[in-house]
C-alpha cells in the first residue's frame, strides 16, 4: 500500500475492538452498523437452519474482511464468531458508499476480496457435492495450510489451527465420527496431522494431490 492508501484506510477506520473466544461478532439476520477486518486471531462464519443444524461457511484468518454482506445487502445471511481472542479493525458501514466513490482503487480491493470469496465458495460447494470424505478433508486442510503459508503463520511445517473437529465436519457436511476417521487416515499416510490445535503438513503437494488441487499457490490479498 502507498502512504496515501494507508492514510485513506486510517480515515475510514474508527477504532479497534478486542473480543474474547466464543464472542459473537455478527449475527445471522442482524443489521450491523459496523464492518471489520480481522487483525489478529481466528474465527468462524456459519449459518443455522431452522432445524438447528449448522453449516460452517468458512474459517476466518487474519486479514479477512468481515461484514461486507450486511454492508451491501442490509443484513447478514450468516453469523460470525471468534474462535480465539481476536483484535478487529472497525469501520462504519454508513461510510462505505462514500469510501467507494472517493477511493476507487481501495473499492476495487474490496471487490477483489468479494470475488475471491465467491470463487472459494464455488470450490467448497464442489467439494461438499463431489469429493469423497478423504478428498474433502484433504482439500480443507490444504486450503487452510496454504493460506497460513501466505500469512506467515506456518513455521517448521506447522501452523496454529484452533478449531474443533466438529467445525470441520460442519463445513464439509460430514459426521464427526467420519471426520475423525478420515483425519486418522491422513495421519497414517503421513499427509497431515491435526491435533491439539496444531496442523502439521510435511508435503503440501502430496496432500494437494489427494485433494485434487492443481495449484496450492495463494494470490496476495489486498490489506484493508
Amino acid at each position: 500500500m502507498s502512504q496515501e492508501e494507508v492514510n485513506v484506510m486510517q480515515r475510514f477506520k474508527v477504532g479497534e475492538l478486542v473480543v474474547d473466544a466464543g464472542a459473537p461478532i455478527l449475527m445471522q439476520g442482524s443489521n450491523s452498523p459496523q464492518l471489520f477486518t480481522a487483525l489478529h486471531g481466528m474465527g468462524l462464519r456459519y449459518k443455522y437452519l431452522q432445524n438447528g443444524k449448522r453449516q460452517v461457511v468458512n474459517f476466518i484468518l487474519p486479514g479477512d474482511f468481515i461484514g461486507l454482506q450486511a454492508g451491501v445487502m442490509g443484513e447478514m445471511g450468516h453469523s460470525v464468531e471468534a474462535t480465539t481472542k481476536m483484535t478487529l479493525c472497525v469501520f462504519n458501514r454508513s461510510a462505505i458508499w462514500s469510501f467507494f466513490k472517493d477511493n476507487p482503487e481501495r473499492a476495487f480491493a474490496v471487490t477483489w476480496l468479494a470475488a475471491v470469496e465467491e470463487h472459494f465458495l464455488g470450490a467448497a460447494l464442489a467439494t461438499v457435492g463431489q469429493r469423497t470424505a478423504l478428498e474433502s478433508v484433504a482439500w480443507a486442510l490444504a486450503k487452510v495450510y496454504s493460506r497460513g503459508e501466505e500469512l506467515d503463520l506456518v513455521h517448521n511445517s506447522q501452523m496454529s489451527l484452533p478449531f474443533r473437529q466438529q467445525d470441520l465436519a460442519d463445513a464439509l457436511g460430514l459426521s464427526l465420527v467420519h471426520t475423525n476417521k478420515t483425519l486418522a487416515t491422513l495421519r497414517k499416510r503421513q499427509l497431515a496431522h491435526w491435533s491439539d490445535g496444531v496442523l502439521s503438513v510435511s508435503d503440501i503437494d502430496k496432500l494437494a494431490k489427494v485433494a485434487m488441487i492443481d495449484d496450492t499457490s495463494v494470490p496476495k490479498r489486498p490489506i484493508l
